[in-house]
């Protein structure tokens, strides 16, 4: 599972289209727009009227909260206000926890009145969905973290006859559009492969109408394919982006976008374009493991790039994942053509084919072998795990046959140890 935040204008209309398929009476306004810096504010309102009629919010849609502390929210303001506070933020700077980063990206709503706030979120452990509420949501929820209701629902209980009216607190008349709420709730959550849902606050308006006011979600996207009618759809597809300050080179994005369509997992981080040790590593573990002894050797400096491929990758996803790392690597030589160091490892897999993965990299070397000689790049293999006998044969015919340096070592070698062996004539 790769649990990976989306933006609160994604979540809003996830919820807005699922929801009333289990609350029939939940009606959401819909009104929501996106301001970036290109935006055509007036040509936005002529699209969108209830720009220019209602009272509106502008908050940051990037991933970060406190958005009142830090003085980046806009309550109950028209559209000139709007354009004011809009050019006052947008394309600036500012530090959030420690983070510095570019606003580029408001939510505007229209601005609701209400006098109570709740607060709902649902997380998962190893056996239960919980759902965690509070008559007391809002900027302090935190604070007053004693008085949230915590509600375990085991994996296989029914939905819809599980005794929420007993566990919550008493919301006296408004129970009635409570319960039915929290089970629509989680039913959306855990259809749509949510793994982590809240909505801090909402409002129940004298109608009995809930608005979800702020929403921060997490998606599952390893099972981006399982919803192709929903928020994996041509039209409007769900977005996964970086943190606030966190800015993806290409490769990444690429990198991200092949990790969102397998059920494997593809994850890479660019540390140093311009270090000289690469790595293509199998396992979380063992990358964690890996990286440290590097670093503990001295070379953390050198170190390009972190990730790692698990969950048994197809030979195609082995492959596009290892070209773009390889491309990345072979870009620019080292300088007085020093030797780049390419380590392909890992521990000894459960299930993952290594044979099948090593093919899709053997494949890669085939294309782009000119690219490692030109890069003077040495390749350091040492894995082990089902079909580890035929994988290995193929690095070492592959090198043979490419006149390219690689070693090979198999499960016998520690997983640590071909780093030293590696890097002993660059000490």
């Amino acid at each position: 599972m790769a649990s990976k935040p989306i933006y609160e204008y994604d979540g809003k209309k996830l919820i807005a289209s699922e929801l009333p398929k289990y609350f029939p009476e939940f009606e959401f306004h819909g009104k929501l727009a996106v301001l970036t810096p290109d935006t055509d504010i007036d040509k936005l309102a002529k699209e969108l009227p209830w720009l220019k009629t209602d009272k509106l919010v502008a908050k940051p849609d990037q991933l970060f909260g406190k958005r009142g502390k830090a003085n980046l929210l806009l309550l109950d303001a028209d559209l000139k206000q709007l354009k004011a506070f809009a050019a006052e933020k947008l394309n600036k700077t500012f530090e959030i926890s420690g983070k510095k980063g570019t606003l580029t990206r408001l939510l505007v709503e229209p601005f609701i009145p209400h006098d109570t706030e709740y607060y709902i979120s649902i997380t998962s452990d190893r056996d239960n969905d919980i759902v965690h509420f509070s008559l007391e949501g809002g900027i302090f929820v935190e604070e007053n973290w004693d008085k949230v209701t915590h509600i375990p629902i085991p994996f296989d209980s029914d939905i819809d006859s599980f005794d929420f009216a007993g566990k919550l607190p008493d919301v006296g008349d408004y129970s009635d559009v409570l319960i039915p709420f929290v089970k629509a709730l989680l039913h959306v959550y855990q259809d749509q492969d949510f793994t982590f849902l809240e909505i801090n606050p909402f409002a129940i308006t004298s109608k009995k109408e809930i608005i979800p006011l702020d929403l921060k979600s997490r998606l599952d996207n390893t099972a981006y394919f399982l919803h192709s009618n929903t928020w994996n759809n041509s039209e409007n597809p769900v977005e996964f982006p970086g943190g606030f300050g966190q800015e993806l080179s290409k490769e990444e994005e690429y990198i991200d976008e092949l990790d969102s369509k397998t059920g494997a997992s593809l994850k890479f981080k660019l540390l140093n374009p311009d270090g000289r040790i690469w790595t293509l590593l199998s396992g979380g573990g063992a990358s964690v493991i890996f990286t440290d002894t590097i670093a503990d050797l001295g070379f953390g400096g050198e170190l390009a790039n972190y990730g790692e491929y698990s969950g048994n990758p197809s030979r195609e996803y082995t492959e596009l994942y290892a070209g773009a790392i390889i491309d990345l690597m072979t870009k620019n030589p080292a300088p007085n053509n020093k030797p780049k160091y390419l380590f392909i490892a890992g521990g000894i897999a459960n299930f993952t084919n290594v044979k099948a993965t090593f093919l899709g990299i053997v494949s890669v070397f085939r294309k782009k072998v000119d690219q490692l000689k030109k890069a003077n790049v040495k390749i350091y293999v040492r894995r082990g795990g089902p079909y580890e006998k035929e994988g290995l044969q193929l690095m070492k015919d592959i090198g043979k046959e490419l006149d390219l340096p690689i070693e090979v070592h198999d499960r016998y070698t520690p997983l640590t140890r071909i780093v030293p062996l590696a890097m002993k004539g660059d000490k």
